[in-house]
């Protein structure tokens, strides 16, 4: 522990000490190849990389050294970085598994993700981004990631910035790698195996062609596999085994009033318990992923070149939350043939009439009934399988036609998504099974009671989603001249594209009707739309004077359901000298409404907070003629959705940066960025609009009787449904700037090897942002508001030493802390170090072993809600603990 904390300190000291430093990757090679290349983030080829705006470029060899085996694992490596989406928050949220990028923290679907520089199919449930857990990792050579704005090139989405994962692309012979995970405490290990072959010589045969598979299995943590979720009562529920029951003034639970037996229980009030349901809920979910790709590359001649590119994947993601809850089940003092109900309760003052099973049924009124409120423990948890399958096809044709650099492709990306559940019950035959005395709500079952809780049980397929993007694109780079005699060349690039996108997602009617009680999907739910994009983009570069560029881009994207838009880009480098170079960059961007955004259902439903309505009961107090159980303390029917009338977000995206390199092997680099985004998309929140009638007055829909509803059977019949419009619209703005920081150094001894060291870290000042057009800004650097924080810094440090065969490498990642979401806990800053080694045992063999987390560092306490987990903020922090990594790779 004192060992943790002097580490902790000391590294905290060095990134603080850093700031005078600066972002990317080692900014001025010494020994990359002369050769005209292509950079994320511009269209035009050539000698120098070092473009205007700020790229990162990993190596995934790098990553492997570390025990990175996931593309989300990647993203919780870099600092940039504020992902709020993982396959663990697919517990409980119907995600279907995905894992998303998000840079900056403006959201998953404005961060562009690429493979190979092109599109994948975005998640089909939502339509929002591409599911990371789709990218085939074993397969990559490294990732570029562009911490700048390029709608000017790529259009739509790229407005925090583009992830461009990069595979092989001429491999040769085969390479097998196997791994595994052991964490020290029980659950969450892991396991994966891949293996490759490469045949032909691209300029000896004229042809490569690669295939890889990549199997990866990770075992769940269980919720009583790790004590996070003690740290207070999380998730409770009055829904309990065994029930708690009610009869007017009376109540109880045989498990009271202390509730010290039962499942999980803590003690209520008037001799009620209640149920923490976190102990049923994966910290991490069992998750099971195949991926295959095969890359061919042909040389037609010396100057043209054929690829054909297929990538097939499927994730499958379990997950499992609390048994079925049942509220409102009725229990009669008698049976049907006339004899008393063993599990009817015994408390004085119960009424001891009862109601013929014959008569009707009113709730809460007959005699000789109680209510109880029960967990159905016998069928088990619930849980859900998502199987998630992405398909691509890429058929390219590149080289040099009449001196343009040129590259052209057509293809094809889907993505698929099943939801099954299992684990549910039929509600229609536990109430009748409740009522009638065969299920006991209080404890044991008898062999009837058995029998009938087996034959409720319900599994099946819920959803089923699909995604499509269809796609052609053409893309002409060249030399231009130097036009004003600076001794380099100007270059031009021009580009088209065009897009066909679909998405239709439905749910399995008969299936969900069943279950609509515990799942609140509606079994008519059948969304569905499609759009055409075409494009038109062209780069300029002209060097003006001998060390000062400008580049001007622009791009011309028109979508055939919203209209169209043009976004412009200014960028520079300039260099005073041969080791300082200064870069900027300004631009406008856009993300064009999802399909799901703008075609997804429209369905009423109950507000999530119970509020007055502020017409007919300001103030807490009903208006003359109105009641209070009508219009005060009360959950109104809602009306959410798509809407056809969105328009795209906007943004203004602007950088400046240096990069500088003092000495030999040292580069260190800073990027000030700023984002501006307006008209964002989202819904509002009901307790804006029913805080402020005269400001959102076009929301309000009431009924013929001047109310709004509180009963779902009064809607959608315009004479008894009244609501509150919450359909998706453009809301307010977003403005968040700060600074990205790096430095990299190389150290070669005689005597004792080489040595590299690299940093990385953001700091942003400012993240505030509006719930509406004309709210007040709300902050949320170092503070959880809306949805989470905004951390105020990240940081990475690498050390790594190589010597003849062995290796050695130390990692450590820095959070800073924030304001909960609960504002009198402070939630502290989260510090892991991991660390590895490497051999390489023989030719073509190395082995590889390391710890991640090695001081068992818990995620720290957090009161957030947003998540089924508890204790802790899964977005944020790693719930195995210390963990044993070892793999093993051949090339031959």
């Amino acid at each position: 522990m004192m060992m943790e904390t002097v580490l902790s300190r000391s590294l905290r000291m060095m990134f603080a000490g850093s700031a005078a430093l600066m972002l990317a990757q080692p900014a001025f090679s010494q020994d990359a190849p002369i050769q005209r290349v292509e950079i994320t983030g511009s269209a035009i080829k050539r000698i120098d990389a070092e473009t205007a705006v700020p790229v990162t470029v990993v190596k995934v060899e790098d990553l492997k050294k570390e025990g990175i085996t996931t593309i989300e694992q990647v993203m919780a490596s870099l600092s940039v970085s504020q992902s709020q989406q993982g396959t663990s928050q697919a517990v409980g949220s119907g995600t279907g598994g995905a894992s998303f990028a998000d840079l900056r923290g403006i959201g998953q679907n404005k961060t562009l993700v690429l493979l190979n520089g092109r599109r994948l199919a975005n998640n089909a449930i939502d339509s929002s981004a591409p599911d990371l857990n789709m990218i085939p990792f074993a397969a990559l050579e490294r990732v570029e990631v562009l911490r700048d704005g390029a709608s000017s090139l790529y259009g739509s989405d790229a407005v925090g910035g583009v992830i461009n994962f990069i595979t092989k692309k001429d491999f040769q012979g085969g390479t097998v790698t196997i791994g595994a995970d052991s964490p020290e405490k029980e659950g969450g290990a892991a396991s994966n195996i891949n293996a490759g072959y490469g045949w032909g010589d691209l300029e000896k045969n004229g042809f490569n062609i690669f295939a890889m598979v990549d199997h990866q299995e990770q075992g769940r943590v269980g919720g009583t596999q790790r004590d996070y979720n003690t740290r207070y009562a999380g998730g409770l529920s009055s829904s309990t085994y065994p029930a708690n029951w009610a009869q007017g003034d009376l109540s109880g639970n045989p498990a009271g009033p202390d509730c010290t037996k039962g499942v999980f229980l803590v003690k209520g009030k008037n001799g009620l318990c209640q149920m923490t349901t976190s102990s049923f809920v994966d910290y991490v979910p069992k998750s099971e992923r195949t991926t295959g790709l095969v890359k061919g590359t042909f040389k037609i001649n010396e100057n043209h070149e054929l690829g054909i590119e297929l990538l097939s994947t499927e994730s499958k993601v379990e997950t499992q939350v609390a048994p079925v809850p049942y509220g409102g089940l009725y229990i009669n003092r008698l049976r049907p043939d006339g004899t008393p109900n063993p599990y009817f309760p015994t408390a004085a003052g119960l009424n001891p009439t009862y109601m013929d099973l014959a008569g009707s049924i009113t709730p809460g009124v007959q005699p000789g009934f109680v209510t109880a409120r029960w967990r159905d423990m016998p069928n088990g948890a619930r849980a859900d399988e998502n199987i998630n399958k992405q398909q691509r096809a890429v058929v390219s044709l590149k080289g040099v036609l009449a001196g343009w650099d040129y590259e052209t492709a057509v293809s094809y990306n889907e993505n698929k998504i099943t939801q099954n559940l299992y684990g549910y019950s039929d509600g229609n035959i536990i109430s009748k099974g409740v009522l009638e005395g065969v299920i006991n709500v209080f404890g044991d079952q008898s062999a009837a009671g058995t029998a009938l809780l087996n034959s409720a049980a319900l599994s099946g397929n819920e959803r089923n989603s699909k995604g499509t993007n269809k796609a052609a694109d053409l893309k002409l780079s060249r030399e231009v001249g130097d036009w004003l005699n600076t001794g380099h060349q100007a270059a031009l690039a021009v580009g088209a594209q065009y897009e066909h996108q679909e998405f239709h997602d439905a749910a399995n009617a008969e299936f969900a009707q069943k279950v609509v009680a515990s799942t609140g999907i509606d079994p008519g739910l059948l969304q569905e739309g499609s759009r055409n994009v075409s494009a038109f983009y062209s780069e300029l570069n002209v060097p003006v004077l001998k060390n000062l560029d400008i580049t001007a881009a622009f791009r011309y994207d028109k979508y055939s359901d919203f209209g169209h838009t043009t976004n412009p880009k200014f960028a520079f480098t300039f260099r005073p000298v041969k080791d300082l170079l200064f870069r900027g960059s300004y631009s406008k961007g856009f993300r064009a409404p999802s399909l799901y955004e703008l075609h997804s259902a429209n369905s009423y439903t109950n507000s999530a907070n119970t509020l007055d309505d502020p017409i007919n009961c300001p103030g807490g107090t009903p208006a003359p003629g109105k009641s209070a159980s009508a219009n005060c303390s009360q959950q109104f029917q809602v009306l959410n959705g798509g809407n056809a009338k969105l328009a795209p977000e906007r943004s203004k995206n602007g950088t400046v940066g240096v990069m500088w390199e003092p000495i030999n092997n040292l580069s260190l680099s800073a990027d000030y960025w700023s984002i501006r985004l307006t008209q964002q998309i989202g819904s509002l929140q009901d307790y804006d609009v029913l805080a402020d009638p005269v400001t959102f007055a076009a929301n309000y829909h009431r009924n013929a009787s001047g109310d709004l509803a509180i009963d779902g059977s009064q809607c959608p019949n315009p004479i008894t449904c009244g609501y509150i419009d919450l359909r998706t619209e453009n809301l307010g703005d977003v403005n968040t700037n700060g600074v990205d920081l790096s430095a990299a150094y190389k150290l070669r001894t005689k005597d004792y090897g080489a040595f590299t060291f690299n940093y990385s870290g953001t700091w942003v000042h400012k993240y505030e942002y509006q719930n509406f057009a004309g709210d007040v800004m709300h902050q949320k650097v170092g503070v959880y508001s809306g949805d989470g924080p905004i951390f105020r810094w990240q940081n990475t440090l690498n050390v790594n030493w190589t010597q003849g065969k062995v290796g050695a490498g130390l990692v450590a990642h820095y959070k800073s802390g924030y304001i909960d979401q609960e504002p009198t806990n402070t939630v502290p800053s989260y510090t892991t170090w991991d660390g590895y080694g490497s051999w390489k045992a023989a030719e073509g063999l190395t082995l590889t072993a390391g710890v991640r987390n090695l001081f068992d560092r818990k995620p720290p306490l957090s009161y957030q809600t947003g998540n089924f987990q508890a204790g802790y903020d899964p977005r944020y922090t790693d719930p195995v603990g210390r963990t044993l990594y070892v793999r093993g790779t051949y090339n031959f």
